[in-house]
């Protein structure tokens, strides 16, 4: 396949990939609300569940794209604005494990609603995982036209 083809697809799986992240987590945001009942909590799980496999192939994509890519893998490696967005990208990451195991321990507790504190320290976690989201989109712009290089 024509390398331009291959560059062309990777990037459009990623950015798609991207637009997923940010619906997924916008939709977390709206099931983690006050009054959270068990019986929401399989669409949460479900929900954080495709978004953590998005972002692993997130990941996967892209590392094809410093791999395969047209710009080639020295673009990548040089420019400090790929770092800060691969920063940004492992803080949002550490961030979901939070709400993660909240949800995983509210699945099986055996309880008929999600405490009210509990529900509003994941939208805290959730929130600062959005403030830091929009530095990876910064950063990508910044990358992609060569800031800092």
């Amino acid at each position: 396949m024509d390398g331009a083809i291959v560059d062309l697809l990777l990037a459009i799986a990623h950015h798609i990939l991207v637009f997923a992240i940010a619906a997924l987590l916008a939709a977390e945001l709206a099931l983690a609300r006050p009054g959270l009942a068990k019986a929401d909590l399989p669409a949460l799980g479900r929900v954080d569940a495709v978004y953590g496999a998005c972002a692993v192939l997130i990941i996967l994509i892209g590392i094809g794209r410093v791999l395969f890519g047209l710009k080639g893998w020295e673009f990548y490696v040089y420019n400090p604005a790929f770092w800060l967005k691969m920063a940004a990208f492992g803080t949002v990451g550490l961030l979901s494990i939070a709400p993660t195991r909240a949800i995983l321990r509210w699945r099986r507790a055996s309880l008929a609603q999600v405490p009210e504190l509990e529900v509003s320290a994941m939208r805290r976690w959730l929130k600062l995982e959005a403030g830091v989201f929009v530095l990876i989109l910064v950063f990508a712009a910044a990358m992609a036209r060569g800031v800092g290089m």
